[in-house]
């Protein structure tokens, strides 16, 4: 098998002439480059249509001796998006895109040293290095999310929600992607089994493998999904708590100050018996102070202590340290 990275029309008639496999990856060609490929390779008018316009969803078109699969990887360095077009035949493959995608090039250098054995397999090695581009974005969001969890519960802050709400628009687009991967691949092995020397029975557990890395990817993209949701619930929860214990406080306070306002008022009127009978300090001390002040907070702090409204423990769980089962 011979790879291959610039349009050298030469070489590949000389490969087509010996019916030799190669993988060609082109990296934004002009509309010109693409009819020039479609001359060559003899690819149908739709799918030449389908090659120049990007942005499609991923899918799977099968034109008889060749087929057009839309697949999508993800640059590592920056975790943006890859649409890369993958012409199938049974004496080329041929992947056009538009964006750098580091972990083809890895494997457009791997298949460089060491080729595959069968056409299958380069196929396969195209699939399976596009697919495994979603793991280091999965592993970086595993790690935001956690250190965001720990981080609402250990003190919750207004500037959380927007970390959420970031981290949910940058999940989104890959779990939207993964998952319409994971239904159209369904289909792949029949497509593929059905072109003119490709023989799907040899690589069946290559496929097989692509297809439950896809569904391993979907599923926990939705799981992230899922977990920035729950993100957001113990934020509201743990709000909810502290403004319960704020208005919990506030009312222990203005139920103090009841009877107190209460005992003011009645003291500060003019009746003749209180004029008469409270004339000294120690009048003033026993009826003012004991009895108008001090009796009625003893009573309250008895009263609130055995309704449980104060004395309580505070119990504050420590976080515990992740492990991997959780």
């Amino acid at each position: 098998m011979k790879t291959l990275r610039d349009l050298d029309h030469g070489t590949m008639r000389e490969l087509l002439a010996r019916e030799e496999f190669f993988w060609l990856d082109v990296h934004d060609p002009s509309d010109a480059h693409i009819d020039e490929l479609a001359a060559l390779l003899g690819w149908n008018e739709l799918a030449v249509e389908d090659v120049k316009e990007f942005g499609q969803r991923p899918k799977l078109d099968d034109y008889r001796d060749h087929a057009l699969m839309v697949f999508y990887g993800v640059h590592a360095p920056d975790g943006r998006l890859v649409e890369v077009h993958i012409f199938i035949s049974g004496d080329w493959v041929v992947t056009v895109r538009r964006d750098p995608c580091e972990h083809l090039l890895l494997r457009h250098q791997v298949l460089d040293e060491r080729p595959p054995r069968t056409e299958e397999d380069a196929v396969y090695a195209i699939l399976d290095a596009l697919t495994d581009s979603f793991a280091p974005c999965l592993e970086e969001f595993d790690r935001e999310i956690e250190d965001l969890e720990d981080a609402i519960v250990r003190e919750p802050s207004d500037h959380h929600i927007g970390e959420v709400l970031q981290l949910r628009r940058r999940v989104g687009p890959l779990r939207r992607i993964a998952s319409a991967q994971r239904e159209m691949f369904s289909s792949v092995g029949d497509v593929i089994d059905h072109l003119p020397g490709l023989e799907r029975d040899e690589a069946r557990d290559q496929f097989r493998d692509v297809s439950d890395h896809l569904h391993r990817t979907a599923d926990q993209l939705d799981n992230q999904r899922d977990r920035l949701a729950g993100a957001l619930q113990i934020y509201s929860s743990i709000s909810d708590n502290r403004l319960n214990k704020v208005t919990e406080r506030l009312t222990l306070v203005a139920t103090v100050f009841l009877p107190l306002t209460f005992t003011v008022g009645f003291f500060g009127q003019n009746f003749g018996w209180l004029v008469k009978h409270i004339d000294g300090l120690n009048a003033f001390v026993i009826w003012g102070l004991g009895v108008g002040e001090l009796l009625p907070v003893v009573l309250l702090y008895v009263l609130f202590l055995r309704a449980g409204w104060v004395g309580r423990p505070v119990v504050s769980a420590p976080l515990r340290k992740r492990t991997d089962e959780d």
